[in-house]
């Protein structure tokens, strides 16, 4: 089992110079304190247009940044949008080679479609096209970082030869992933050889199924990169604190002032309801109905990490137990904790919590001489 931050950079109004650098600068914080506490990785989303939710435009900047302050933890695009109206596959190719050569080989590069309609609309993206854009996309990116000279005539995508730089450090290529929100996607990523991160945070014996059925599906799988990626990431939630009470009522905090944000996407996916796309994976069930008395609302999901280190070290290893290899934790919330509060639960995190499981350094991929 390894760990990692998954940061979706969620901006509280009013948007000021001063708290949308704020909320970069304490990431940036996070993650070097994780890098030097031992956690594995650090994934930073792409978001477009929505509003506190998630000010991540630019994911490579903030991944950059990253690159240059820390030493070992690896950096993951979660996800590079796959969508032609947003990127070019070429871009991707390059950006994610120029972030490999800059941590020298520690990019992971996770693939995905965009999960919302005020982004796809607002790049007046075809929804209709974009799960066979991304599948191209997936085909097309690995090729370029190792064939010397690239040319394509595809569907949705066509370019002449050229050589597409820099290469990536990594030997052949940084590890490919996929974003799982729908049930089902988690099969696309097996049979593609790629890994799933699954973003609809549920029981654990919910997601259990779902990881098995991948595993199937990848051990027969003909992979679209140079190499088969059998990895399950879970992104999660978590606040440690000696009191698992506290720990527990400001988890809560945090998920309820998620879900106040997150409503503008899912109140626009069912307004304009496609078969192809549902509402937002990472609610899951967190989304409370907030005309519900208390008895009627859906308690929050089993797996999610809040409480004590024991209580923690119980969950993590009923995730264990259903096959998971990775667990990305979000920390924040329109930085509803102060920093030190979060600070202050990475370390006794990675003291009393990490120790109770295998290291938590990934192995590092091979580079060229």
């Amino acid at each position: 089992m390894k760990f990692g931050l998954f940061f979706e950079l969620s901006t509280p109004r009013p948007f000021t110079t001063e708290n949308q650098r704020d909320v970069y600068e304490n990431a940036i914080e996070q993650t070097v304190l994780a890098d030097e506490l031992g956690f594995n990785s650090a994934w930073c989303v792409e978001h477009h247009f929505l509003e506190e939710y998630s000010h991540s435009s630019c994911p490579d900047m903030f991944l950059a940044a990253l690159a240059r302050e820390t030493k070992h933890i690896r950096l993951g695009f979660g996800i590079g949008t796959c969508v032609p109206e947003m990127h070019s596959p070429i871009r991707w190719a390059e950006k994610a080679a120029f972030l490999d050569m800059l941590s020298n080989g520690r990019a992971e590069f996770g693939t995905g479609r965009s999960s919302t309609w005020n982004e796809l609309g607002g790049f007046e993206a075809n929804i209709d096209e974009t799960k066979r854009t991304w599948d191209e996309f997936c085909r097309v990116i690995p090729k370029m970082w190792t064939e010397e000279r690239f040319s394509h005539q595809g569907t949705n995508f066509s370019m002449p030869e050229r050589c597409i730089l820099p290469k990536p450090v990594q030997n052949p290529h940084p590890p490919l992933w996929v974003a799982v929100t729908a049930p089902g996607t988690e099969l696309d990523a097996g049979d593609r050889g790629m890994g799933a991160i699954i973003l609809s945070i549920a029981d654990v014996e919910r997601v259990a199924p779902r990881i098995a059925e991948y595993r199937k599906r990848i051990s027969t799988c003909e992979p679209v990169g140079e190499f088969v990626n059998d990895q399950v990431a879970i992104a999660n939630w978590m606040y440690c604190h000696e009191d698992g009470d506290y720990a527990t009522q400001k988890g809560n905090e945090l998920i309820s002032t998620f879900g106040y944000m997150a409503g503008q996407t899912v109140e626009i996916s069912e307004a304009y309801p496609a078969n192809n796309y549902t509402a937002l994976g990472l609610l899951g069930s967190l989304r409370p109905d907030p005309n519900a008395p208390d008895a009627g609302k859906k308690p929050p999901a089993s797996g999610l990490c809040f409480g004590d280190p024991k209580h923690l070290v119980e969950t993590i290893r009923r995730w264990e137990a259903a096959g998971v290899d990775q667990i990305i934790f979000m920390l924040q919330a329109r930085e509803h904790l102060p920093q030190q509060d979060v600070l202050a639960s990475l370390r006794l995190f990675a003291r009393d919590v990490m120790p109770h499981f295998s290291d938590q350094r990934s192995t590092k991929m091979a580079v060229k001489a």
